[in-house]
């Protein structure tokens, strides 16, 4: 069994060059040589070093890190979905992450992604009828790394959220795949609402850092939102809108607004 696991980890290109780096940063700094075996190099590949991280920031004295471990274990090997989800999302945050140098990272230091990959157990949890689990996922996730995300909200794959501190994302949202947001985003109902009455955020779409969008309205893919903005009627797609209440300002000036990360204005925008 242990052969078979270590020749399927050999034939992943994504996890060796993962055990490359934590190994590098070993020999480099021993004193973070604990840290790095029990989260990276104790484990075979990515999903059983995910399981490990997320039930180790997660646990506590109400539910412990091994049950923990046995859930995240269980949603994986139930739904390879969530595995590939996380590998975008990894590789969306090395990608357009200016700050990240190494697939480690994010793994190891950076809450937006490790809120999201907790995110999919949660929701997935939702999905089987298990919401008290669920709950319990969001509240720990908002207790541990400020982001407060419904566990029965819908989001897509390549999710980068840089910084993270202060999101929410309300129970009705759909957020589409390959989708970047900043800090304090706002994903949220008008009012009092019990139907569906949350944002429904195209691919490829950029909100920028404090932005608010507010009811069941639709942003079209590839996008901009800029910072600051309360967005409260529909986008279409392509654009780029600002100020509050939001309004178009141009275009968005690229295909992937998400992956460029370009938050200027358009030239002649006033």
């Amino acid at each position: 069994m242990f052969k078979t696991q270590h020749a399927v980890a050999s034939l992943d290109p994504v996890w060796d060059r993962i055990t490359k780096e934590a190994q590098d940063a070993v020999d480099s700094q021993p004193l973070m040589g604990g840290l790095i075996h029990a989260c990276i190099l104790h484990h075979k590949s990515l999903q059983k070093a995910l399981s490990y991280r997320i039930s180790a920031k997660l646990c506590s004295n109400e539910m412990s890190m091994t049950i923990l471990r046995e859930i995240v274990d269980a949603a994986y090997e139930a739904d390879p979905g969530i595995v590939e989800a996380s590998r975008a999302d990894l590789m969306a945050v090395y990608e357009r992450d200016p700050a990240c140098h190494r697939l480690l990272q994010p793994i190891l230091y950076f809450k937006g992604y490790q809120a999201v990959q907790a995110y999919r157990i949660g929701h997935w949890l939702w999905q089987q009828g298990d919401w008290d689990l669920a709950y319990f996922f969001q509240m720990r996730i908002s207790e541990i790394f400020g982001v407060d995300i419904h566990p029965a909200a819908v989001i897509g794959k390549g999710i980068m959220i840089d910084h993270a501190h202060s999101i929410v994302i309300g129970e009705t949202a759909v957020v589409g795949d390959n989708v970047s947001m900043l800090h304090s985003v706002t994903l949220g109902g008008t009012g009092k609402e019990e139907e569906d009455r949350h944002p429904k955020i195209g691919d490829g779409v950029l909100i920028g850092a404090g932005a608010k969008v507010l009811g069941n309205i639709k942003v079209g893919h590839c996008s901009r939102i800029a910072a600051g903005s309360v967005v409260l009627s529909e986008v279409p797609p392509c654009k780029t809108v600002a100020g509050i209440p939001a309004r178009i300002v141009g275009e968005a000036g690229c295909d992937q607004p998400s992956v460029s990360m370009d938050q200027r204005f358009p030239n002649g925008s006033d």
